[in-house]
């Protein structure tokens, strides 16, 4: 049945400049574009890691929908202090790290529409590790 995320869309009103913060500054490898009938590039897709993506779509249905739950995206990272020292080197605004009340390591930091987006660390303490594969 269900075996993962396959990947977060999100909408955003400038294709290249959101573009350019996942790809430089989030350092995401950007996999493949959504083109139009009319050849005009409206979408695109970055590699995450494993089977994870996130996807990009530019234009008047990028807004936020009324009464949408959406919060945040949360990517793992495997060393938050080096995460947030290698964004912050990057010209990414990142909040210090703080341990979340999961037992997680935590940061913050917001794409160029202000969706936000949590860098998680796992520790063995988190209430994740025991479903942790």
């Amino acid at each position: 049945m269900i075996t993962g995320v396959a990947h977060v869309c999100l909408g955003v009103r400038d294709l290249n400049v959101s573009e350019a913060f996942y790809r430089d500054a989030l350092g995401l490898k950007h996999a493949f574009d959504f083109i139009n009938e009319e050849g005009n590039r409206f979408g695109a897709y970055f590699h995450v890691g494993g089977r994870n993506f996130i996807e990009l779509f530019e234009g008047d249905a990028a807004g936020p929908v009324e009464g949408q739950a959406y919060r945040h995206t949360c990517l793992e990272v495997d060393d938050i202090e080096k995460a947030v020292a290698e964004l912050r080197s990057r010209c990414a605004e990142v909040t210090n790290p703080v341990l979340g009340s999961d037992g997680s390591w935590q940061a913050w930091t917001a794409d160029p529409d202000g969706n936000r987006i949590e860098l998680h660390q796992y520790t063995p303490e988190s209430k994740q590790t025991p479903y942790l594969a």
